[in-house]
């Protein structure tokens, strides 16, 4: 499955999770969902997976991404009703911090989910 058809595939499990959750539930009871929405469309998906941060051959910091599917595409669960400036930058930054190189920002929020590509 190239990646065009790997979001795509992530994409429907969003909008699924969000057609029957709505808006106005925490970013964890989004991941927990959505984490089952994609094992049932037959993808590998990781939760929290621990990323390290390297400066110089050093490891120098860590942070856990929300999920990454396929070993593919990383995604950042977002559920608020603007996302802060910092939002695409992170994510930039934890593709820089991985081989990934596709992130996906999702925000669940009021009236629909959004979903923004970001390429590395």
């Amino acid at each position: 499955m190239d990646s065009r058809e790997l979001t795509y595939k992530i994409q429907g499990c969003v909008f699924e999770v969000f057609r029957n959750l709505g808006a106005g539930f925490l970013e964890a009871v989004y991941q927990q969902a959505l984490l089952r929405e994609l094992r049932e469309a037959g993808l590998s998906a990781v939760p929290e997976q621990p990323i390290n941060v390297y400066y110089k051959g050093e490891v120098v910091g860590e942070y856990r991404a929300d999920i990454i599917v396929e070993n593919k595409v990383l995604l950042e669960l977002k559920a608020q009703t603007a996302l802060p400036p910092t939002a695409e930058p992170q994510l930039l930054n934890y593709l820089k911090a991985t081989e990934i190189k596709i992130g996906l920002l999702i925000n669940f929020t009021h009236p629909k989910a959004t979903i923004k590509r970001l390429v590395m």
